[in-house]
């Protein structure tokens, strides 16, 4: 892998692989909604969501069709930390292909019209996930634990927000986010040289700028309920994990695996299969560069709530008091290796994660470094961690559906009681 820095402070990384008849670009920019202000708020997706609809030379449709012409995929993403735009294609075309995402990139039109329509899309999206109970509930999550804090905010935007977005306005908010010291160009597959040099001039015409910046995060214990005439009541209780900087992550990510992170973890074996209380428990990881959170989550009928949270206790407290077995970690261990290995096997794959690593972890680990690091793992390590991370004084939930009182959930998880912070509607 090569990377190259350019004057203006963009980088590039290039992963050639000779025997590989694909092409992956990706333009991945540290512009995501936790660097908006709150009148900001879903400008970063809004501005993703435009440049599918036009530049100086093409309009939508024409977009849609080159893409389609070359075999190419061409999609993109938005985050809380960073946008991606990515395309891929047969090597051949990878010269149309650049250009094609380039234009997106620098040449976006913005016309008053297009952001009309496109504005009606998004609200239709945010409306799609207040749908969603699960996302919803994670979203809701996200307020409570990070208030006031861009990074509690929505990555959608609101209604109120976005209805003061021109296209002027946009482009003026990419202008100022859009900077070169916040830009990694991913390049992997089979590609020439000249293609090489092509896409270094156009990314060498970017103005030097520096990186937006954004305010660290502070984790706030607190409960928030939100009541939904739905079926299921769903359950998100989280705890303060860390950073994806911590070199404990590797640590972590297999404690997370052990506890729910699959059909033979403690949860789901002790909850759904044992017990029979729900249909759908597990565990995941949501983590920042200043901060994170674990997250268990189930959903289920109001009548089995109290006794799945009472042994979803039960197994977080047999794992922070006596840490996992080594079978356990045995298995955990090799799930992640695999999935390392399986996660890189596609030129796709290979140009997200060298992409990704370096924008946000300032590096690119080898996959022979993140086994190793998985390999180092010790059942007291995890023992530990379990035991520092597993406070209840400084957990926090999120629910969903036909809830009952956070006084409920306080009492049924042994939280701190922090009625006065609770959030509930």
């Amino acid at each position: 892998m090569e990377q190259i820095t350019l004057s203006n402070g963009a980088r590039l990384l290039l992963q050639h692989i000779p025997e590989a008849r694909i092409a992956s670009l990706g333009f991945f920019w540290g512009a995501g909604s936790r660097h908006e202000t709150a009148s900001e708020n879903g400008a970063a997706h809004f501005l993703e969501h435009m440049s599918f609809k036009g530049t100086l030379r093409r309009d939508a449709a024409q977009l849609a069709r080159e893409a389609d012409t070359i075999g190419g995929q061409l999609n993109a993403y938005t985050s809380k930390d960073h946008t991606c735009y990515y395309i891929r294609c047969l090597d051949r075309h990878l010269d149309r292909a650049a250009d094609l995402l380039c234009d997106m990139m620098f040449s976006s039109r913005f016309a008053q019209e297009d952001v009309e329509v496109e504005r009606g899309v998004i609200l239709e999206e945010i409306g799609m996930y207040e749908d969603t109970p699960e996302e919803l509930c994670a979203e809701r999550l996200d307020m409570a634990v990070y208030p006031k804090s861009s990074l509690g905010r929505p990555v959608l935007g609101r209604q109120s927000t976005l209805s003061r977005m021109t296209g002027e306005w946009l482009r003026s908010w990419q202008r100022d986010h859009y900077r070169p010291e916040a830009l990694v160009v991913s390049l992997a597959g089979g590609f020439s040289p000249k293609e090489v040099d092509v896409l270094t001039q156009a990314v060498s015409a970017l103005e030097p700028g520096p990186a937006p910046q954004y305010k660290p995060a502070l984790y706030t214990p607190s409960i928030t309920t939100r009541k939904k005439a739905i079926e299921q009541n769903h359950i998100l209780w989280a705890f303060p994990g860390m950073s994806y900087l911590d070199e404990r992550r590797y640590a972590l990510i297999l404690l997370n695996a052990i506890l729910g992170g699959g059909t033979s973890s403690r949860l789901f074996q002790e909850v759904r299969e044992k017990r029979g209380l729900c249909y759908n428990v597990y565990s995941t990881l949501s983590d920042h560069a200043d901060t994170g959170i674990l997250e268990i989550y189930t959903a289920l009928h109001r009548d089995q709530e109290g006794q799945a949270l009472t042994a979803i206790r039960e197994v977080v407290d047999r794992l922070s008091q006596d840490g996992p077995s080594q079978e356990e970690l045995d298995r955990a261990r090799e799930q992640a290796c695999a999935g390392a290995a399986m996660s890189l096997e596609t030129v796709q794959a290979r140009m997200n994660h060298q992409g990704s690593s370096l924008l946000l972890q300032g590096r690119v680990r080898s996959l022979a470094e993140i086994l190793s690091a998985y390999e180092q793992v010790t059942r007291p390590q995890l023992r530990d961690l379990a035991g520092e991370l597993f406070q209840f004084n400084t957990a926090s939930l999120s629910a969903v559906g036909r809830v009952s009182p956070p006084e409920f959930y306080v009492r049924q998880l042994g939280l701190v009681d922090i009625s006065g912070k609770n959030r509930a509607d």
